[in-house]
């Protein structure tokens, strides 16, 4: 598939639940509870349709986001049933790791290949506060992962001026330590939290220089199909990305869509523009109707995000989408 714009799409990123066991502040408030109710949440069978539709696009990466995916029940069995499908080379998973030291191995055997990790703290204090998570247990989960020979396992930090901004070069020591790829992430404007998370946003280049005083950063590439620009630290195997939708946004290369738990198809993680695949599904759709729609909603996909001209536009959590 392709957009007008000459981008090619081939990248879906699938949200099997909009709910999550952390409250994160940049992404899901404690006071919300908007939350899509489980009958209009795509089944399992559902969710292998609507993907085998994209995937007889073109597409060949499917990336399983939530709110967080493993508090999703049928979660092994909707990975099972996506891997089967024709043309996927690559069936990832975003999680907070709070829950992988039950599930690791089953969703290693059921055909997840990659994991990313969310990790904004190695203080149990701070991580509490960011997140309302437990930190052993995320470690924990980490460890489940490696044991379960997930590789490479990338965390993701979402760095935060005087939250956590000064435990950069401790998340590179950790990941030096444990063999995991780390990825700093400014925060985005999206839904309230996000829009909050403003007060503290911090352009990337900053935690780059801060890393750069300490050591030779080598230009480098890296499996996946996220937007990340990648460094080797120098007499390792670390790789570090950083991905700056703010700063240095990387629209023009853009190769994804979003679909979310009830199956509508979103364009742009900071635009609303959407295709309702979810009702059309379940209306009685053809897989070629499925197609056609979403061939016309790729024809519209907006050529940028907005969050710089409109940052408090996105009202829906980052949680509905997974980022």
């Amino acid at each position: 598939m392709q957009d007008q714009f000459g981008r090619r799409i081939h990248y879906l990123r699938v949200s099997v639940t909009d709910r999550c066991d952390f409250r994160c502040t940049y992404c899901l408030p404690r006071s919300h509870r908007d939350f899509e109710t489980p009958d209009a949440w795509l089944n399992p069978q559902e969710l292998a349709r609507v993907v085998a539709a994209f995937t007889g696009l073109g597409v060949n990466h499917v990336r399983l986001t939530g709110g967080e995916p493993l508090v999703r029940a049928e979660l092994t069995d909707i990975v099972r049933r996506i891997s089967a499908l024709s043309g996927i080379e690559d069936l990832s998973l975003s999680t907070n790791a709070s829950r992988l030291g039950t599930f690791a191995h089953d969703l290693k055997a059921a055909g997840v290949t990659r994991l990313n990790i969310s990790l904004d703290s190695l203080d149990p204090a701070t991580f509490k506060q960011l997140t309302g998570g437990d930190l052993a247990r995320v470690m924990a989960g980490i460890e489940a992962a490696r044991d379960a020979g997930f590789a490479p396992i990338k965390i993701n930090m979402v760095a935060m001026r005087g939250l956590n901004d000064h435990e950069a070069n401790a998340m590179v020591d950790f990941c030096l330590s444990k063999g995991l790829t780390l990825r700093f992430i400014e925060a985005m404007p999206v839904g309230a939290g996000g829009q909050r998370a403003q007060d503290h946003y911090m352009p990337l280049a900053e935690i780059e220089q801060q890393l750069r005083s300490r050591f030779s950063l080598s230009p480098t590439a890296m499996q996946g199909s996220g937007p990340a620009r990648y460094f080797q630290i120098d007499d390792s195997d670390l790789r570090v990305g950083f991905i700056t939708p703010q700063s240095q946004h990387f629209c023009d290369t853009c190769n994804r869509v979003r679909l979310s738990v009830n199956g509508d198809l979103y364009l742009c993680l900071g635009q609303e523009n959407k295709v309702a695949l979810g009702e059309m599904l379940r209306a009685g759709a053809s897989d070629a109707e499925l197609q056609a729609a979403i061939l016309e909603g790729i024809a519209r996909k907006p050529q940028r995000h907005d969050f710089l001209g409109a940052p408090t536009a996105i009202l829906r959590p980052m949680s509905a989408l997974g980022g």
